[in-house]
C-alpha cells in the first residue's frame, strides 16, 4: 500500500512538473483542445435537439389541409367527418390563424399589419386527426382529391425534412471535428515533445540509474491527458454559459423555436441520460482520448 501511494505521489509530483515547464505552450494545447470540443459539444447538443424534436412530433398524427382561397370550410368539413379513418377534426379560420401569427411575431397592431399586405393572406385550415398511424397516407390521398383543397401536409414530410437537417448537421460537424481533432493532436504531440526535450538530461539520469522507459515516460501520457480534461471542463463551461444566454435572448420567442433550443432530458435512442450528464462525460472522454494520443505520439518519437 505505501509503494502505490509512493509512485503515485511520484507520477503527480513528474506530470504537475512537466505542466510547469510547458508554459505559455500549455495554455496553447488546452486552447485547441476547447475550441474543438466546444464546436463538437455544440454539433451534439443540436443534434440531440433534433432528434428529441423528431420524437416529440412522431407520435402525433395530426394533417393539416390548407384550402384554397374562397372555398367554404362549411362544405368540405361534413365530406371529411364521414371518413372511416378520422378521429377528429378542427377547423382553423384564417383569421384565428392570423390573429395567431401577429401574437407569435410580437406585433401588437392586427389591423396595421393586415393593412401592409393589402388583407390577410392566409386560407382557411382544417386540423385532422387520424385514427391510427397505418391509415394516415390513405387518408392524405382522399383529402387530396377533395374539391377545394389547395394542400396537405402532414408530419412525415415534415419529420423527413428534419432528419436531412440533422444529418447533414452530423456530416458537417463530423467534418470539422476530424480536421480539429488532427490540430489538437499536433499541438499536443508538439508540447509533449517540447517537455520531453527540456528534461532530457533529467531522463538521460533515470535510465543510467535503471528507471524502465515506461516509469520515464508514463507523466508525459499524464500531462496530455490533463490537456484534454482542461479543454474539456472549459468547453463544458462555454457550452453552458452560451446555452443559458441563447435561452434568456429566445425567451420570447415562439414556443418551437424555444423548444429547439431548450435543454431538456436528452432522451432518445442513443443516450439514456440527461444532457447535463452525459455531456461532460462524452467531453471529458473525447478530450482524455485526443490528449492520450497526442502524448503517446510525442513520447514514441523521443523513445525512438
Amino acid at each position: 500500500m505505501l509503494e502505490a501511494l509512493t509512485r503515485l505521489d511520484y507520477l503527480l509530483r513528474e506530470t504537475w512538473l512537466g505542466l510547469r515547464r510547458g508554459g505559455w505552450m500549455n495554455w496553447a494545447a488546452i486552447s485547441t483542445v476547447t475550441i474543438l470540443l466546444f464546436l463538437f459539444g455544440s454539433g451534439l447538443q443540436t443534434s440531440w435537439h433534433l432528434e428529441r424534436l423528431v420524437n416529440q412530433f412522431g407520435n402525433q398524427l395530426e394533417v393539416s389541409v390548407f384550402l384554397k382561397p374562397g372555398a367554404l370550410a362549411d362544405e368540405i368539413v361534413p365530406i371529411v367527418r364521414e371518413m372511416p379513418e378520422v378521429a377528429n377534426l378542427e377547423i382553423v379560420s384564417k383569421e384565428q390563424a392570423w390573429e395567431t401569427l401577429i401574437r407569435e411575431l410580437g406585433l401588437s397592431d392586427i389591423r396595421g399589419a393586415t393593412a401592409q399586405l393589402s388583407g390577410n393572406p392566409l386560407v382557411d385550415e382544417l386540423k385532422v386527426l387520424a385514427r391510427n398511424p397505418d391509415t394516415v397516407p390513405a387518408l392524405v390521398d382522399r383529402l387530396q382529391n377533395l374539391p377545394g383543397v389547395e394542400a396537405v401536409q402532414y408530419l412525415p414530410e415534415v419529420l423527413q425534412r428534419l432528419r436531412e437537417l440533422n444529418q447533414g448537421l452530423n456530416w458537417v460537424s463530423l467534418t470539422i471535428t476530424t480536421l480539429l481533432t488532427g490540430s489538437a493532436i499536433a499541438v499536443i504531440m508538439t508540447t509533449i515533445r517540447l517537455i520531453v526535450l527540456a528534461r532530457d538530461r533529467e531522463i538521460e539520469i533515470m535510465q543510467l540509474v535503471g528507471a524502465t522507459r515506461a516509469w520515464i515516460y508514463l507523466p508525459f501520457l499524464f500531462q496530455g491527458i490533463a490537456f484534454g480534461v482542461a479543454g474539456a471542463m472549459i468547453a463544458w463551461v462555454l457550452l453552458g454559459t452560451f446555452q443559458q444566454t441563447l435561452g434568456n435572448l429566445l425567451a420570447g420567442q415562439p414556443d418551437f423555436i424555444r423548444f429547439l433550443f431548450s435543454q431538456g432530458s436528452g432522451r432518445g435512442s442513443l443516450h439514456a441520460l440527461p444532457d447535463f450528464v452525459l455531456l461532460p462525460l462524452i467531453l471529458i472522454s473525447f478530450g482524455s482520448v485526443i490528449g492520450l494520443t497526442g502524448s503517446f505520439f510525442a513520447v514514441q518519437r523521443s523513445v525512438r
